[in-house]
């Protein structure tokens, strides 16, 4: 019996680990070789005239709860992920946005009246998408703080070796994708389709496709892993 062909699974960990153990129970084989790694950093928490908090990742969530044990604010996240990651913290009162930045900044805007104070965001030092810039305009007080860093990280030369023989790369952010079309121009994989968590991650591969780096580039149709694992049996 011929082995299915490996998913590289790019994202940083904890996440890689989810997702390859979402991928076994669909019976595909993960290769987990992230392109990105997180560092925790450690600000000063602040939450004076604070009323809720807003999560964009799971690494977000876990690094703020390091940082500081308040529980009591309200939580909204940015997908169903995020918002178990919130609960599992400790948080009480979670609220998932089931999308990307923009459906999480359009939940916090329809939850203004309730709001009575700033949304605090606690997320990476660079991070993927403007979640701040929306709220400020719907005239609530918004502002973030770095918890944790995302670097990159080369792939391992054993998957480099192997890039011939994989089906597919999953990958979940910009930076990522960023990262992979540079690792393509000295390691072409012309056999490789990659899928996408969403078009502005699609976007940042660049011209990978076209010039021949790449097979195919997909994304999915709804910024959600269950929507992008969807698209490996589409």
């Amino acid at each position: 019996m011929i082995a299915a062909p490996r998913i590289w699974v790019t994202r940083a960990l904890p996440g890689a680990e989810d997702t390859a153990a979402r991928l076994r129970a669909m019976g595909l084989p993960p290769l987990v070789d992230p392109l990105l790694a997180v560092v925790p950093l450690s600000p000063s928490i602040d939450l004076e005239g604070v009323a809720a908090l807003a999560f964009t990742s799971v690494n977000g969530v876990e690094a703020f709860a390091r940082l500081c044990t308040d529980r009591d604010r309200p939580v909204f996240a940015v997908g169903d992920r995020t918002a178990r990651a919130a609960r599992e913290a400790g948080f009480g009162e979670v609220a998932s946005a089931d999308g990307d930045v923009e459906a999480l900044a359009a939940l916090i805007v329809g939850s203004a009246a309730r709001i009575d104070g700033a949304v605090l965001h606690p997320g990476a030092l660079e991070p993927a998408g403007d979640m701040i810039s929306p709220l400020v305009a719907a005239g609530l007080t918004a502002r973030r703080v770095a918890v944790y860093e995302t670097v990159e990280r080369d792939p391992d030369p054993a998957t480099l070796a192997e890039l011939g023989t994989l089906a597919v790369v999953l990958l979940h952010s910009p930076r990522a994708a960023r990262k992979l079309a540079r690792v393509l121009e000295a390691h072409p994989a012309p056999s490789l389709r990659a899928l996408c968590l969403s078009p502005s991650v699609a976007g940042a591969l660049g011209t990978a496709e076209q010039d021949g780096r790449l097979a195919s580039v997909a994304f999915a149709p709804h910024p959600t892993e269950t929507a992008l694992l969807d698209l490996l049996t589409a």
